[in-house]
This record gives C-alpha cells, sequence and structure tokens, in this order.
C-alpha cells in the first residue's frame, strides 16, 4: 500500500479503536453481559471495520489504479469506482 504516513498513523489509531471494542465485547459475552449492548457493540464494531476497509481501498485504487501506475485507468472511472466503494461499504 502507498499510503502517507499520517494516513498510515490514523489507520492505525482506529485499528486500537477497534481492537478495544472487540475487547470489550469479549468483556461483555465473559461477563453475560447485555445481549442488546454486545449487539450496539457489534454493530459499532462491523461500522468502524467497514470504514477502515473502504479507506484502504480508496488508497489502493487512487495508488495502483491511477496516476504512477502501470495498470492506469481514466480518473473519472476511478472515482466512479471509488462511488461504488463508498456505497457498498457504508
Amino acid at each position: 500500500m502507498a499510503a502517507t504516513v499520517p494516513e498510515n498513523a490514523e489507520m492505525i489509531k482506529r485499528i486500537r479503536k477497534l481492537r478495544g471494542q472487540l475487547a470489550a465485547v469479549e468483556r461483555s459475552l465473559a461477563s453475560n453481559g447485555d445481549c442488546a449492548k454486545q449487539l450496539m457493540q457489534l454493530a459499532a464494531l462491523r461500522g468502524g471495520v467497514n470504514s477502515l476497509m473502504r479507506e484502504v481501498l480508496e488508497i489502493h485504487i487512487r495508488f495502483h489504479l491511477t496516476d504512477g501506475s502501470k495498470e492506469r485507468i481514466a480518473p473519472e472511472l476511478a472515482e466512479d469506482l471509488l462511488g461504488l466503494v463508498r456505497s457498498y461499504l457504508k
């Protein structure tokens, strides 16, 4: 991946937050916590993973399929593809 240092730092911060959310779900399950709260935590976790995946895909598309890549595609096509990715991973 060709993310910049600030992008990588931000993604690492997001992964650490996801790790904390997952640990919270694990603690809740281990202590026989409230199912509704567990489901809300899992939904938040899923949203966070989807958001991170969308960001990594966007970086990949921009770096590997546009300027400077061997398999270059038109910028308009790249934006269309990014729009599809954003819609799919909401």
